[in-house]
C-alpha cells in the first residue's frame, strides 16, 4: 500500500443535484481512513438504490482531492494494514464497475490511493493550471499491489501506466489529458460545472446494463482488487 503525510480527515457528504448525486470528500487532504471508508461507502449504496437516470460526481475543494491514506491511523494500526488494504481495493474495484456513470472533478492534487480512487471513475476532470495527479509508490518504495496494478493498467495506455508507475511523476492538468489520466483540464471555477455537465449527459445510462458492461470490461482488475492482502 501507499503511505503518505499525515493528516486529519474529514468526513464526506452526499447532496443531489437533479439527478447527479454529489459525493464531496471535504476541504483538507481528505485522506482514507476507515470512518472514511465507511461514510462513503454508505453513500455510494444510497446513490446505487436510486431509480431513473442519474450519476455521480466527486468532488472536493481546497488544495487537495485527497492525499491518499491516513498515514496517522495507519501508524497507530499496524495490525489492521491487511484488512484496511482489502477495503480500500474493494471501494475502487465498487466504483470501478459502478452502475452509474461517474466523474471525478479533480480541483487539486490527487496522490497514491486517491488517484487510483480518481482513475477508477468514468472520467476526470482536472484543474489546468495547479494541482497533480501522481502515483508516488516508487519513491516511497512501497509496491502497487497486484489489483492496483490492473487498474491502472486497464485504464491507461502500457506506457503511460509504465511511466507513471515507474518514475512517480507528477502530472499537471495538460500533461495528465496526454497521459490519458484525466478527459480534459479546465480553470478551477471550471471543474465542478464540467464534471456536472458530462455526469447529466451521461445519467440516462445508468443501469443494470451498464453495470454489466463494466463490470466485464474490468473484470480483471475488479477480481484482482477485491483479493484479499497486499
Amino acid at each position: 500500500m501507499d503511505f503518505v503525510k499525515p493528516s486529519v480527515a474529514s468526513t464526506p457528504t452526499l447532496s443531489r443535484l437533479d439527478e447527479v448525486d454529489v459525493l464531496d470528500l471535504g476541504a483538507g487532504e481528505n485522506v482514507i481512513n476507515p470512518d472514511w471508508l465507511d461514510a462513503v461507502d454508505a453513500h455510494l449504496d444510497t446513490v446505487t438504490a436510486r431509480c431513473g437516470p442519474r450519476a455521480l460526481v466527486t468532488k472536493a475543494d481546497g488544495k487537495f482531492w485527497s492525499n491518499g491514506l491516513d498515514l496517522q491511523w495507519l501508524m497507530a494500526h499496524e495490525e489492521q494494514i491487511p484488512a484496511f488494504s482489502a477495503r480500500v481495493q474493494a471501494l475502487l474495484a465498487r466504483i470501478l464497475t459502478l452502475d452509474v456513470p461517474t466523474v471525478a472533478a479533480v480541483q487539486g492534487h490527487a496522490f497514491g490511493a486517491a488517484a487510483m480512487l480518481a482513475l477508477a471513475h468514468d472520467q476526470r476532470v482536472m484543474r489546468a493550471d495547479r494541482g497533480y495527479f501522481c502515483f508516488p509508490e516508487v519513491d516511497i518504495q512501497i509496491p502497487f499491489t497486484e489489483g492496483m496494478c490492473d487498474l491502472i493498467t486497464a485504464k491507461l495506455t502500457p506506457a503511460a501506466a509504465h511511466e507513471s508507475m515507474t518514475t512517480a511523476r507528477r502530472y499537471g492538468g495538460g500533461d495528465a489529458v496526454a497521459a490519458g489520466l484525466a478527459d480534459v483540464a479546465v480553470a478551477e471555477e471550471e471543474v465542478f460545472d464540467q464534471a456536472l455537465e458530462r455526469a447529466r449527459a451521461l445519467a440516462p445510462r445508468a443501469g443494470a446494463t451498464l453495470g454489466s458492461i463494466k463490470a466485464r470490461l474490468y473484470r480483471r482488475a475488479a477480481a484482482t482488487l477485491r483479493e484479499t492482502g497486499v
